[in-house]
C-alpha cells in the first residue's frame, strides 16, 4: 500500500499518468471515495497516460464511457448500481480481460471485483483541495506514483 497526497486536480491526473504507466491492458482499477473526491480526475490522467488524451468525463449517466488509447479503456461509474443483477443487466463481466476497467463508486459493487483489483481510495485530506490517495495493487511500490 502506498498513499500519495495530492493539492490539486493536476497533481491528482499527474499521479494518474503515473499510475497509467505501471498497467499492462487488462487490469480492474477499483476506485473508492466520495461526491467530488477527484476520481474523474485521477481517472483522467490514467486514460491520457495510456494516450486516450483529455477526452474523459464522468459516465454517470451512460454508467460506461470507452476510450481508445494503447489499449481500451473502460470507464464505469456504479453510482446507481445496486446489486449484482444490475452487472449483468448492462453487461459488465463481459468486459473483464477486455482492457482496463476504470470503476467509479466501486464501494456498490464490492463483491463482484476481482480478487486482483487494484484498489484506490481517495480521501479528504487536509486542505480544500487536497486528498489522500491511498492505492493497493501488486504493480505499485513506494516509487510508483510519487
Amino acid at each position: 500500500m502506498i498513499i500519495i497526497n495530492s493539492d490539486s486536480p493536476e497533481r491528482t491526473e499527474e499521479i494518474g499518468r503515473k499510475i497509467a504507466a505501471t498497467l499492462e491492458g487488462k487490469e480492474v482499477i477499483a476506485m473508492f471515495g466520495g461526491l467530488g473526491m477527484g476520481k474523474t480526475a485521477l481517472t483522467r490522467g490514467i486514460a491520457d497516460g495510456l494516450g486516450a488524451g483529455g477526452c474523459v468525463t464522468s459516465p454517470t449517466f451512460a454508467l460506461v464511457n470507452e476510450y481508445d488509447g494503447r489499449c481500451k479503456i473502460y470507464h464505469f461509474d456504479m453510482y446507481r448500481i445496486s446489486g449484482i443483477d444490475d452487472l449483468y443487466s448492462i453487461g459488465f463481466f463481459d468486459y473483464l480481460d477486455r482492457g482496463v476497467l476504470i470503476i467509479e463508486w466501486s464501494e456498490n459493487i464490492k463483491e463482484a471485483l476481482p480478487d486482483d483489483s487494484i484498489i484506490i481510495r481517495i480521501e479528504p485530506g487536509e486542505g480544500e483541495s487536497s486528498r489522500r490517495i491511498i492505492i493497493e495493487g501488486e504493480c505499485f511500490d513506494e516509487n510508483t506514483c510519487i
